[in-house]
């Protein structure tokens, strides 16, 4: 367990989606399953029981950036070296943990991002054209701002490894949507190796969304935190949440043994 891949899930009321993003993860690969319950009305904590899942219940909501703490907080308590979360309401194929885990265990990147646009026709698929709009909206402006080259920066399906979760300060970061991008803000603020990979999307009744008034403050974060970071990229500006991030160890690795060769 201790050098496994635990598989992180974030939940509210996904008690009816639950097994089956549950089933399609690889047990061989994931040694732990970790839910955390932000208050649900529903029997989400008992279906996560059930499914052997180490569960944490909040007893009041704590947001979508609270929850995610509880979740990494405890994957990193059991010793994972790996680190994946994938949303409950099976909007996001579990089936690509074992590849996501993978381009991380052979240290080619610190963090995945599983992406509905890479490689995919997103509208096609199922998302609605007004959240593809605003989707692409923001993420161009979040490249330009933030001199990085990301397809999605919205996704909830993400891979880290422990020294990266652990160089984050995230108790710092928003208890709300944009936790997801003040993470990004931070990784690259560490100097992490970000990594991209297509994912399916499935857009679905029982699939988590928000409402019109959330995606407005949702949207201003995100520029607000791009903004943020390039100003604390230039030197220009101090932010709590980037301040006092880690750089990750680039040490050069250990040469080959005599006699190996590599190609």
């Amino acid at each position: 367990m201790a050098n496994g891949s635990p598989s992180s899930s974030r939940a509210y009321n996904a008690e009816s989606t639950l097994k089956r993003t549950v089933d399609e993860l690889d047990r061989d690969i994931v040694d732990d399953l970790v839910l955390v319950d932000d208050a649900s009305t529903d029997r989400t904590t008992e279906a996560a029981e059930g499914l052997g899942a180490t569960v944490i219940r909040h007893p009041t909501n704590r947001g979508y950036g609270g929850n995610q703490k509880t979740c990494y907080r405890t994957a990193l308590g059991l010793g994972a070296d790996i680190v994946v979360m994938v949303h409950p309401d099976y909007q996001y194929s579990p089936l690509l943990v074992p590849a996501m885990a993978a381009m991380i265990a052979y240290d080619e990147y610190d963090f995945v991002l599983g992406s509905r646009i890479l490689a995919q026709s997103a509208v096609a698929r199922g998302m609605p054209r007004y959240k593809y709009v605003s989707n692409r909206a923001l993420t161009v402006a979040e490249n330009l701002l933030m001199r990085q080259k990301l397809s999605e920066y919205h996704t909830g399906l993400r891979a880290f490894s422990r020294e990266l979760l652990t160089s984050l300060p995230l108790e710092r970061n928003s208890d709300d949507f944009v936790f997801d991008n003040q993470i990004i803000a931070q990784a690259l603020a560490a100097g992490a190796r970000i990594g991209e990979l297509s994912c399916p999307t499935r857009y679905h009744a029982e699939a988590s969304s928000i409402g019109l008034t959330r995606s407005i403050r949702y949207g201003i974060g995100v520029l607000r935190t791009a903004w943020q970071y390039r100003l604390h990229k230039n030197g220009l500006r101090s932010f709590p949440y980037l301040d006092a991030v880690s750089p990750l160890d680039r040490r050069a690795p250990e040469p080959a043994a005599a006699g190996i060769s590599a190609s």
